[in-house]
């Protein structure tokens, strides 16, 4: 029996939409990054990007457990001597809630151009409103 492979050409992609009121950010990144990467689907193949479209809407509600909303922290250099610099989840989550939930789904997408690839494919919005309603997207529940 021959295991079957996708081609590129043959890949076709869903929009799919995501509303991340009130769901828990690392469950919800996570299966995100499974349908970014198409490992939902029977025809998943490692090396041929197979995914759908991910639309996020809500981006300000999402939620997360424990402790993380005080002692969570996101760093980044910013190539100067001493420059290394320390967010708050509670500083972004305020400023750009967008941000949040893309950090969490590209830390679990592959580390190489095709996890580039696939992270391009992921719009995120803060409120309910977003520009992709000519696609149609499919709505999707989370948890």
């Amino acid at each position: 029996m021959k295991s079957f492979m996708m081609k590129e050409v043959h890949a076709g992609s869903k929009w799919l939409l995501v509303d991340a009121g009130g769901a828990i950010l690392g469950r919800m990144a996570a299966e995100i990054a499974t349908a970014l990467m198409g490992k939902n689907k029977p025809t998943y193949t490692p090396h041929v990007d197979t995914g759908d479209y991910v639309v996020v809407v809500n981006a300000e509600k999402i939620k997360v457990t424990g402790k993380k909303a005080q002692d969570k922290e996101y760093d980044y250099y910013t190539l100067f001597p001493g420059g290394h610099k320390y967010v708050s989840f509670a500083e972004m989550m305020a400023k750009k809630p967008e941000r949040v939930v893309e950090l969490a789904v590209k830390r679990m997408l592959p580390k190489n151009r095709t996890g580039r690839r696939m992270l391009t494919r992921l719009k995120v919005y803060r409120g309910p409103e977003h520009p992709h309603q000519a696609q149609e997207p499919e709505k999707i529940e989370i948890g």
